[in-house]
């Protein structure tokens, strides 16, 4: 569905954001797409939805170059970005001007999405906080039933409560034919409802695996055990002992750890790589 062809990026008088990057994305489930401040996650998401040009390669969704901006793929993809302004209308009025740019937007779907986020639909959208404006907002885009989703930050902003309804509102809105694609680094905040873990730098994917896999592979604890520390192909020291990640040779039960797993990634790749391609 989602085609990232070697592209490259650079902001004007800037060395390259994106350098000869490549990515492919099946249709249906939910990602985290995960890096180190500056790797250029949130470029890529804009690259994605052809808001910016890319100095070489192209972005495909379902076979049609996004930077063309055609109204087929326009009304097929929706972006919420980390930082965004809305206008001083009423959210009512915001429905009648924007809804009919999105052939499957849903009044039935935005009212579900608002009574999960605890918004009232009738609300001014020049009124609210910014934590209501990002559930606005998020709750609008999910109506639109676009086939991709992209979130940047999406719990920035987000009191607890507001970061534990947000994991119901993204869940409850999935089906087989959606694909959201979430840019974090907040990864507390998405590891329990990922499909889908990619972990990037600025010109490679260093990890690209969907959690069942991880799962099988991996296990992820919590010791203070030193043999199984050292044994550990990641260990991260915590409050009594270390967080682990050992070979799931039994196909053991086992907590997700994102977190740990995003470290591993980090520091050693090739390692995290090896262990999925030897069987």
């Amino acid at each position: 569905m989602l085609d990232i062809q070697n592209v490259s990026f650079a902001y004007r008088k800037s060395s390259p954001v994106i350098s000869d990057f490549s990515l492919s994305l099946a249709p249906g489930g939910i990602y985290g797409l995960l890096g180190r401040n500056g790797a250029g996650k949130s470029t890529l998401l804009y690259l994605i939805a052809g808001l910016l040009t890319p100095a070489k390669g192209q972005v495909l969704f379902n076979g049609a170059d996004t930077r063309l901006r055609l109204p087929s793929t326009v009304s097929d993809i929706f972006i919420v970005p980390e930082e965004f302004n809305l206008p001083n209308i009423s959210l009512s009025r915001y429905l009648s001007i924007n809804s009919r740019f999105y052939p499957r937007f849903s009044h039935e779907d935005l009212k579900k999405h608002l009574d999960t986020l605890d918004l009232d639909g009738d609300l001014h959208l020049g009124a609210l906080s910014m934590g209501q404006k990002k559930k606005a907002f998020m709750s609008f885009a999910l109506a639109c039933n676009t086939p991709l989703l992209l979130l940047d930050e999406p719990t920035n902003g987000l009191d607890i409560p507001g970061k534990s309804r947000f994991r119901k509102f993204i869940v409850s809105s999935m089906d087989d034919e959606r694909t959201i694609l979430i840019s974090t680094h907040q990864v507390r905040d998405i590891d329990r409802i990922l499909d889908h873990v990619v972990v990037t730098d600025s010109n490679r994917v260093l990890f690209n695996q969907a959690v069942s896999a991880i799962l099988s592979r991996l296990r992820f604890m919590s010791t203070n055990n030193p043999r199984l520390i050292s044994e550990a192909f990641y260990s991260q020291p915590s409050v009594g002992g270390s967080n682990i990640i050992v070979a799931n040779n039994d196909n053991s039960d086992t907590e997700f750890n994102l977190e740990s797993l995003f470290e591993f990634a980090l520091s050693n790749p090739e390692l995290l790589s090896s262990i999925f391609q030897n069987k």
